[in-house]
């Protein structure tokens, strides 16, 4: 019976090898090499594990796990040959630390390559005896987080880049044509009538603040992009006026939540070590100093955790009433995983909500400047062009 399950361990490493190197040779064959050297050249820049290289390597971690690898021999299966210096060598200084005997989750925060949200759910995979399911669980959610970039780019890019443009097309008629015309009305000893003075002084307030409004916008941009402490700030005070964008966050973080939470508490971790986990892989966001405050309430109070969630955390409500009717039924693991399921679905339509809306404002605003460079551009020629032409004898 011994020989036959280690035969059956040996034949699945050897097939989860085989499908390891399958998958590089189709990676580096063809038009894909170039593809790879750019997937990573941005991360090795930053140091941190590259995202998408994560998402594979999480589903290929819970594939060979799950087929009863150990997690040393699953990581140097994953690393063999791997083309990015970068992931080689984080996964093999991950690895030394396992087999030293230092904890997966601990290994893994070592190498300074990974973030809290990684580490959080792969020690709660640990502590859980379910390191293959917490690993898909980060598959998932990095899927679904790179799916919602990249909606919002398909949303936003192209018309924000048509939007810049337009904005410089603007300036460069209030620059340019404005002057001119303005120009050949004082030449002819013409008068501009109500609008078309107004148009004028358009003009020459956008020649003396042209160069601030240009920096403005690209200062602001580079700013939101590179410091996260403005991108978060900017992200707060959104969420307090735009309702849809409050939905989609609060969605995705509770689903990161109770996911992990229902891993542990279906594996037999006590509930308040379980919230504990599951709230690390919140970091850095309120609902987790929330969480943690509704986790010791529940501890040292004997309040039901449903009523420290509903207190002390800004949850939905159903959260808190799908989990007092597990407390009361002795069914929490069940209305978790009843809870997991309905906010995949919610953020999965929230998405789709998000980014139409987000195109359809673009495009508006877009449509807006078109506008404004018709009218500065060209109603004063509209609006001159018989004076002009009576200035002329014409």
């Amino acid at each position: 019976m011994e020989t036959t399950k280690k035969a059956a361990k040996v034949s699945a490493a050897q097939a989860a090898l085989a499908a390891r190197i399958e998958e590089k040779n189709r990676a580096l064959s063809g038009h894909h090499a170039p593809a790879k050297k750019a997937l990573f050249s941005k991360s090795e820049k930053t140091g941190k594990f590259p995202p998408k290289e994560l998402i594979k390597f999480s589903r290929g971690m819970a594939s060979m796990l799950k087929a009863n690898i150990n997690t040393s021999d699953a990581i140097k299966y994953y690393m063999s040959g791997h083309p990015s210096p970068l992931v080689r060598a984080t996964l093999e200084a991950a690895r030394e630390q396992i087999e030293e005997g230092v904890p997966t989750a601990s290994a893994f925060k070592k190498t300074g390559k990974f973030d809290d949200k990684f580490i959080s759910l792969v020690r709660a995979g640990s502590d859980s005896g379910q390191l293959d399911r917490a690993f898909a669980s980060i598959a998932k959610t990095l899927k679904k987080e790179a799916e919602f970039k990249a909606k919002m780019r398909k949303a936003t890019l192209m018309p924000c880049i048509i939007i810049f443009a337009l904005i410089l097309i603007f300036i460069a008629s209030q620059l340019r044509i404005i002057p001119e015309i303005e120009k050949i009305l004082k030449d002819m000893k013409q008068t501009p009538d109500g609008l078309t003075g107004i148009l004028f002084k358009v003009s020459h307030f956008t020649q003396k603040v042209w160069v601030l409004i240009v920096g403005g916008i690209v200062g602001a941009a580079f700013t939101f992009l590179r410091v996260a402490k403005v991108r978060n700030a900017v992200t707060f005070f959104m969420m307090a006026r735009w309702t849809l964008l409050k939905k989609l966050i609060l969605g995705m973080r509770q689903l990161l939540f109770l996911s992990s939470l229902e891993m542990l508490h279906s594996n037999g971790i006590n509930l308040s070590r379980s919230v504990e986990i599951s709230a690390e892989s919140l970091k850095g966001t309120p609902m987790y100093d929330e969480l943690i405050t509704a986790g010791q309430r529940y501890i040292e109070t004997g309040l039901p955790f449903s009523e420290a969630i509903r207190k002390f955390t800004s949850c939905d409500p159903q959260v808190a009433h799908l989990i007092s009717i597990g407390e009361r039924s002795s069914t929490l693991s069940e209305q978790l995983q009843l809870l997991t399921g309905m906010y995949e679905e919610d953020v999965e339509n929230t998405i789709q909500q998000f980014a139409t809306t987000v195109n359809l404002f673009v495009m508006m605003a877009a449509a807006f400047l078109i506008i404004m460079v018709f009218v500065g551009a060209f109603l004063p020629i509209f609006l001159m062009g018989p004076k002009m032409m009576n200035g002329s004898g014409l």
